[in-house]
């Protein structure tokens, strides 16, 4: 009878594939699941530098066709900034550094509890962005100084 309790559930989900920037090799797939702890986003890349991390970044941009950084907009943040003199909040669109093995391969999971596949929070139709640098980890507000981009793809169901 438990096997019922699942039929007809349909598990919300949606992918990306990142495509490398112009003369570079790094590319792969990113699945995002919606859970009841947040989104569990599932990531498989290579052509990464060996031995390297990286930033990976949902912007507001709907497309990867920018110029520079800020052509795909700010990461993304749909909810109110704090006031002026507020420590800054992290947001949502400021994911985990993924970590290249010896061979470029970064391959792994991790739940983003303010994400979601519907509502203020969606990030469906947005631009993810594999940057070469890392995020810096005491930064107190996202930055677009983690270098230029490796890879990039739109976020669709």
């Amino acid at each position: 009878m438990s096997g019922c309790a699942l039929f007809g559930q349909h598990e919300r989900r949606a992918s990306v594939e990142l495509l490398p920037a112009p003369g570079l090799a790094a590319h792969g797939t990113v699945t995002f699941v919606d859970n009841p702890d947040g989104v569990q986003v599932t990531y498989n890349l290579a052509g990464l530098p060996p031995d390297s991390d990286h930033g990976l970044h949902i912007h507001d941009a709907n497309d990867c066709i920018g110029a520079g950084p800020q052509g795909i907009g700010a990461v993304f943040n749909p909810l109110p900034q704090p006031a002026a003199g507020a420590r800054t909040a992290h947001a949502e669109g400021d994911l985990p550094n993924v970590h290249a093995d010896s061979t470029g391969v970064a391959n792994g999971f991790f739940v983003v509890p303010d994400l979601s596949l519907d509502g203020v929070r969606s990030i469906i139709g947005h631009a993810l962005v594999l940057h070469r640098d890392p995020d810096d980890p005491y930064a107190m507000a996202p930055t677009l100084l983690d270098g230029p981009r490796l890879a990039c793809g739109v976020i669709r169901r």
